[in-house]
Parts: C-alpha cells; sequence; structure tokens
C-alpha cells in the first residue's frame, strides 16, 4: 500500500459518501490519489475535498486500479456486484452495507470493540448497522467487567437512516403543516411528522423486522457471543440524523451503577450524561455531529436480577455509518 494511499469512495454523492468526505479531511486521513465513484446519473458532479475539486466518475469494474483502499456506502446490490472487483485490484473494500455483514470469512468490525478482527479480512471489511454500532458503544464495556447474556432494546432512528429522501419527506411534512396544509407520505408507509412508525424494513414469518434481527446477529458475531439471547423493536422517529436507544441488558455477574460509570468512562467514543436532577441525559440534538456516542439515564432494572437499563444515543451518519468505516480504515494506515 502506497503512502499516503489511494482511496476510493463508492456512493460519493449520496449521504454518507458527502460525510466520509467532512470525516476523512477533519480526521487529517492521509489521502493520496482520490477516486470518486458513483452512478452514471451523478458522473461529472464536483466534490469538494481539501480546498480542491474532484469530479465524480462512474462506477465501472475497471475504477479500482491502484485503488489501496475503497469505502462503499451504495447499497448492498452495488456493494455485492461491485466489492469484489476492487478485492480483485489490490484494494482493501470497508463496505457499509448489509452485503457481508454475516459472511463468515467478513470481519464485522467496531474499532473501540473488535479492532483485531479486522486485521484476519481477505479483502473486505463489514461495517455494522447504524443502530448496532451506537448501541454496543455503550453495551461493550459493561460486557467486558460483567459478561452480557441477554439484550432487550427498543430503537428511536433518524429518518437519515433511510438515506437522503428521509429528511427531505420529514422536511416537506413539516414545511406543508406550518403552512397550514399537508405533504404526501412517500418513503415511509405513514407520515413520519410528529408520529413514530414502528416498522423500519421487511418482517420475516416471526414478526420481526431485518433491522431488528440484524442488531441481534451482528451484536452476536461483534461481541463474539454466539447463544446471546436478545430481542429488538426498531421503530423510526421524526429526528433528523441521530438514533438513540433505551437498552435492557442483563449479565451473568451481579452489576452495580459505579462500575457501570467506571466502565463507561473508560471506554473510548463514549461519554457519560446522567444526572436527572439537573436534566442532564442524552437526546438526539445534543449528540448530533458528535463523533462519540452519549450514554444515560442508567439504573438497575427492577425486573431483572443483575440487569442495567440505560439510553444511548449517536449520530447515525458519523458513528452509525461514515465515522466508523473511516476509522475501520484507519487500521490500514
Amino acid at each position: 500500500m502506497q503512502n499516503p494511499p489511494h482511496i476510493a469512495i463508492v456512493g460519493a454523492t449520496g449521504a454518507v459518501g458527502i460525510e466520509l468526505l467532512r470525516v476523512l479531511e477533519r480526521r487529517n486521513f492521509p489521502v493520496g490519489p482520490l477516486t470518486l465513484l458513483a452512478s452514471s446519473r451523478s458522473a461529472g458532479k464536483q466534490l469538494q475535498f481539501q480546498g480542491r475539486s474532484h469530479e465524480v466518475k462512474t462506477l465501472t469494474p475497471e475504477a479500482f486500479a491502484g485503488v489501496d483502499i475503497a469505502l462503499f456506502s451504495a447499497g448492498g446490490s452495488i456493494s455485492k456486484e461491485y466489492a469484489p472487483h476492487a478485492v480483485k485490484a489490490g484494494a482493501v473494500v470497508v463496505d457499509n452495507s448489509s452485503a457481508f455483514r454475516m459472511d463468515t470469512d467478513v470481519p464485522l468490525v467496531i474499532p473501540e470493540i473488535n479492532a483485531d478482527a479486522a486485521r484476519h479480512h481477505r479483502g473486505i471489511i463489514a461495517n455494522p448497522n447504524c443502530t448496532t454500532a451506537v448501541s454496543l458503544m455503550a453495551v461493550a464495556p459493561l460486557h467486558r467487567v460483567f459478561g452480557l447474556r441477554t439484550l432487550l432494546a427498543s430503537s428511536y432512528q433518524a429518518v437519515s437512516g433511510s438515506g437522503a429522501k428521509g429528511p427531505a419527506e420529514l422536511e416537506a411534512q413539516l414545511r406543508a403543516w406550518a403552512d397550514g396544509g399537508s405533504a404526501p407520505n412517500e418513503l415511509y408507509p405513514h407520515p413520519i411528522a410528529f408520529n413514530v412508525i414502528p416498522r423500519i424494513d421487511s418482517a420475516d414469518p416471526s414478526g420481526y423486522t431485518r433491522e431488528e434481527l440484524k442488531m441481534v446477529h451482528e451484536s452476536r458475531k461483534i461481541l463474539s457471543l454466539p447463544d446471546l439471547r436478545a430481542s429488538v423493536t426498531c421503530v423510526r422517529v421524526p429526528v433528523m440524523r441521530t438514533h438513540s436507544v433505551s437498552i435492557t441488558a442483563q449479565f451473568e455477574r451481579p452489576v452495580s451503577l459505579q462500575a457501570a460509570r467506571e466502565a463507561w468512562d473508560k471506554a473510548a467514543g463514549l461519554e457519560v450524561i446522567d444526572d436527572l436532577d439537573a436534566d442532564a441525559y442524552p437526546t438526539p440534538l445534543a449528540a448530533e455531529g458528535h463523533d462519540n456516542c452519549f450514554v444515560g439515564r442508567a439504573r438497575l432494572d427492577q425486573a431483572l436480577d443483575n440487569a442495567l437499563t440505560f439510553w444511548v444515543a449517536g449520530d447515525q451518519l458519523l458513528k452509525g455509518a461514515a465515522l466508523n468505516t473511516v476509522q475501520i480504515a484507519e487500521l490500514f494506515v
């Protein structure tokens, strides 16, 4: 790998692609040549990076010649089709889609939790689902101390998780309401403004959705807990870009609030905001734009033994997507 490496971004004009450019620049990632790739519809657009304009090129199998690290954020079907071409050309692929997450030969990585797994890659490293990433930032430090046994979670997921069309639909409905009218819901099955939608993605015969099962299976893989018992409900809420999750975690060993807070205080990428008397707790607006995830509202659970209930919030476009992708790439430079 040359130094600085040749970086390619697939899906460069999407919401996560734009955020990837911002994160690379803000973290002073050593970028040599930069190749921006997207569909033919976006080819020719100019994107700014480090004070220079870079032209977006059409994604083709041949576009990865000379690329050292390819950051993919263009959807699972695109990743499945083009990631093998990038690997064949000699690139390390960090993929933000669900295409490879559960492949046994593909590491699924949150660098603060299981960075070592990335070094056993065979060309592709997967980025977890945004809700999984935000949740495990708070769960993993507790698991190291107490030994995780059961995970119960309800998510409050921002519209940015639906791509650029999500915030656009929410904003259109809010503007229409302010003007005394209404805007149609096209992306979501119901209006999202002033509403919550307790379904994200398709459901299987059990009644659980793909989004909910992603968090279950990905948590097992990242934490190396194949027998982890978990139940998740995923909800779309009228928030622009921060996911929040209410979590009850039950452990093998006795827990205490003091030990939990000590574990969180030592954890990289996590901040504790937890003072009810001062109305200090994580909120989506407080977490928006921050690299760290925020955890609070911690209390001993009253229904389960050896269990804690708490609330975690994290920026969906950062730790839930672009930031985690760049952090994985940083392991190789």
